[in-house]
């Protein structure tokens, strides 16, 4: 059985992941231990809340981080995890990420869209990568959040559109390091799928 660890740093959804992952055939384990995360298969970062809170409660980790990261090793940041793994946010005010994959967090500009962008939108997958195995251009998942991400189309796996299109899903140059704006463990039959493939990369 592959070790999956979903890092507890102390924001993050993590009881719902642990049961997507737990559909998507895996047992993963919620630990904020550097030596667990560190000897797991592949590892998930989850995230709710402000980007500042954030990189505040996850100081611990950050050689932790970096260390699995550069190991090859799978690793998947979720909505906010998704975010922190970008160079700096724009969010209260400019903050360092863990510049994991190059890239801004910026604020959706005024429109007359409502934000945060809450509910259901579609993604266009811009790469052949193994997280998106299997998956449709134009699916459907599940999206909460008022900050978005910028980055370049290298680092970009899938798009979405939301007054402006950016990077609903995004990976390293090594195609190790992966995150996803959206909750795939909200999104239905198409976020189990990529959270399987995610357990099958591990």
């Amino acid at each position: 059985m592959k070790r999956i660890v979903i890092i507890d740093y102390g924001l993050g959804n993590l009881r719902s992941v642990q049961k997507g992952l737990e559909h998507a055939g895996a047992s993963p384990a919620i630990s904020g231990n550097p030596e667990e995360i560190l000897a797991a298969d592949g590892i998930i970062l989850p995230g709710v809340g402000a980007f500042i809170d954030a990189m505040k409660c996850l100081v611990p980790l950050k050689k932790t981080i970096a260390e699995f990261a550069e190991s090859g090793k799978p690793m998947l940041g979720i909505c906010l995890g998704q975010q922190v793994l970008m160079s700096s946010s724009e969010e209260g005010r400019l903050t360092d990420g863990l510049d994991l994959i190059q890239g801004r967090v910026l604020r959706f500009p005024k429109s007359e869209l409502k934000v945060p962008q809450m509910g259901w939108n579609n993604i266009r997958v811009k790469q052949d990568h193994p997280l998106f195995k299997g998956i449709p251009d134009g699916s459907f998942v599940y999206f909460v959040h008022s900050y978005y991400v910028d980055t370049s189309a290298e680092n970009t796996l899938a798009s979405c559109e939301y007054g402006l299109e950016y990077a609903a899903s995004v990976v390293n140059s090594k195609g190790n390091v992966m995150g996803t704006q959206f909750h795939p463990e909200k999104s239905g039959a198409t976020g189990l799928k990529i959270l399987r493939n995610f357990v099958e990369m591990c």
